[in-house]
């Protein structure tokens, strides 16, 4: 989606008054990984948007930081007339739950949502799936991309091999490291950007999906992320596991059952 794009969708969800939706991809995806989400959402009723990262529409220039691409989607939240609902997967998740934690979102879905300040749990599968970036400091300032093995390993190991390689050639995109390098040192800097106010009394309703074969978001991550989460004492907190799922639940053929249970929650509170 351009920045021009953009405007006539934030412009046309006001006109026509329509609950807005915003997607928000991950690392190594492309914002065309939405289009079957954003299709079913607004067969629903709703305005989906489903802009790129900030260097993806034109903005700031690679490599962006957590901080750079929450501004972001924080803006585009703030154009609306009203407070989207917002859902986000990887990396994306962690910036649903940052707008969350500002009061700017109406309902939140946080799909393997990339860990915060204060979620502690470190399996070694997402440190392997890291390590692409990790392995190299030079990587926080420059765009890396994963192999068609290291995509399996990270993404799509729940699902066969030539669906992998499909969903690698449909939807793998070179990723800023920056990120990457912030959450893993989250824990360790006080003053990171990775930061989610979950107590915020504006957060509203969250869902946290995890995947049961997550590689880069293992379950116990989402689980940690959710127990913080949950302490909110002004709105509902939710968390539902899939089965027999990888971090890839949002693009593969199985991404029509999550997709629904992802609308039935943002239904019930806009």
């Amino acid at each position: 989606m351009s920045t021009h794009a953009l405007d006539d969708a934030i412009g046309a969800a006001n006109a026509a008054q329509k609950p807005a939706v915003i997607f928000i991809h991950g690392l190594w995806l492309k914002p065309s990984s939405w289009d079957r989400w954003a299709e079913m959402f607004a067969a629903a009723g709703y305005a989906a948007l489903a802009p790129g990262w900030p260097a993806e529409m034109g903005g700031a220039a690679a490599p962006e930081t957590i901080g750079e691409v929450a501004a972001h989607f924080a803006a585009i939240a703030g154009a609306l007339d009203r407070r989207p609902a917002v859902l986000g997967h990887s990396f994306g998740g962690l910036i649903a739950q940052i707008l969350a934690g500002r009061g700017l979102s109406a309902a939140t879905v946080a799909i393997d949502p990339a860990p915060f300040r204060g979620v502690l749990p470190l399996p070694v599968s997402a440190l392997r799936s890291a390590w692409p970036v990790l392995q190299n400091p030079l990587n926080a300032n420059r765009n890396v991309s994963l192999t068609p093995e290291q995509f399996r390993y990270a993404f799509a190991n729940s699902v066969p091999e030539a669906e992998s390689d499909a969903l690698y050639e449909t939807y793998q995109a070179p990723a800023p490291g920056r990120p990457i390098f912030q959450a893993a040192a989250a824990n360790l800097n006080p003053w990171t950007e990775a930061h989610v106010d979950s107590e915020a009394v504006e957060r509203g309703p969250l869902l946290i999906i995890s995947g049961e074969h997550d590689h880069t978001v293992p379950p116990s991550v989402a689980r940690a992320a959710y127990d913080r989460q949950k302490r909110n004492q002004h709105a509902v907190t939710e968390f539902a596991q899939f089965p027999q799922r990888g971090h890839s639940l949002t693009i593969d053929s199985g991404w029509r059952e999550v997709a629904e249970t992802a609308l039935g929650f943002v239904g019930r509170f806009l």
